[in-house]
């Protein structure tokens, strides 16, 4: 019989939506320029105090705000408009791939990281976005491996 006090972690595949969700409502704050608490957004997504929010999460929203210019304007060369006016959510699963790629994990695989991406387009966006969202990521996270 397994032991009822075992805390099991979350997969990280559950704890991708809550990510890309912290960083819509980082975006959202911005957006209406207000102040940012991404300690509050963090353990308010992941119903916990957020020295004890999984460190996926954290390290997202946390790099998403510290590198936001720097993210956005290396999506810019691949895009026909500027990056802001993107819906938020489009931008949050962008930004979240970003992060995750060069920031957070940089030894995960840049196929899974698009892959993410494109199941997190498919599930809540538009019927066609993960297209968008395929092809853009593909040539961005490309073009900095090769700057790097």
């Amino acid at each position: 019989m397994e032991n009822e006090n075992e805390y099991e972690l979350p997969s990280r595949n559950s704890l991708q939506p809550l990510a890309m969700t912290a960083i819509y409502d980082i975006l959202t704050y911005i957006d209406m320029d207000a102040p940012v608490d991404v300690m509050q957004i963090v353990s308010s997504l992941c119903g916990t105090s957020y020295e004890e929010a999984d460190y996926f999460v954290k390290a997202n929203a946390v790099m998403t705000v510290k590198h936001l210019n720097e993210m956005k304007d290396a999506f810019r060369p691949f895009m026909k408009w500027r990056f802001e006016r993107l819906p938020l959510l489009r931008q949050a699963i962008l930004l979240l791939s970003y992060s995750h790629y060069f920031y957070v994990d940089p030894t995960v695989n840049k196929g899974v990281v698009i892959d993410i991406a494109v199941k997190l387009a498919k599930r809540y966006l538009g019927e066609n976005d993960y297209q968008f969202v395929n092809a853009i990521l593909d040539k961005v996270l490309q073009d900095r491996e090769r700057l790097e």
